[in-house]
């Protein structure tokens, strides 16, 4: 192992050290178990499965785009994942209109069509790609 790769393992150790410290010192054991728990049934039962069922739901398109609607979905699945809170509005609360005042199902709409206009160019990118390809080896 050469020194970089030293260096960076020994300041990834030392950042572990202090988050391991500031939960042991700061954070309700038992809180923090169940969150971690918590989590980890929800990536198990709950994000597992999703991904799973998105990639039989696209097992039928063509090979080439497959990977694209995969990524383009999971990435929407993660985003809307994060937004739901601040979509349904928890925390919000009436005598503090200064609490969540962003009109946030509407941004997450717009951040929901740009991944899927991106993954819409990647797939289109593609075509032409393939299509340019072949009426090439038509030519020759």
């Amino acid at each position: 192992m050469n020194a970089a790769k030293i260096a960076v393992c020994g300041a990834g150790l030392a950042l572990i050290a202090v988050g391991a410290r500031g939960i042991a010192v700061h954070v309700d054991a038992v809180a923090w178990l169940a969150w971690f728990a918590g989590a980890a049934v929800l990536h198990d039962g709950v994000l597992v499965p999703v991904v799973l069922a998105a990639g039989l739901a696209t097992g039928r398109l063509p090979a080439a785009h497959r990977r694209t609607v995969r990524a383009a979905l999971i990435v929407a699945g993660c985003v809307c994942a994060v937004a739901l809170p601040l979509v349904l509005g928890y925390g919000r609360r009436a005598d503090e209109p200064s609490r969540l005042p962003l009109p946030y199902g509407r941004n997450l709409a717009i951040v929901l069509a740009a991944i899927t206009a991106a993954a819409a160019v990647t797939v289109a990118a593609r075509v032409y790609a393939a299509r340019r390809k072949e009426r090439r080896r038509g030519r020759a």
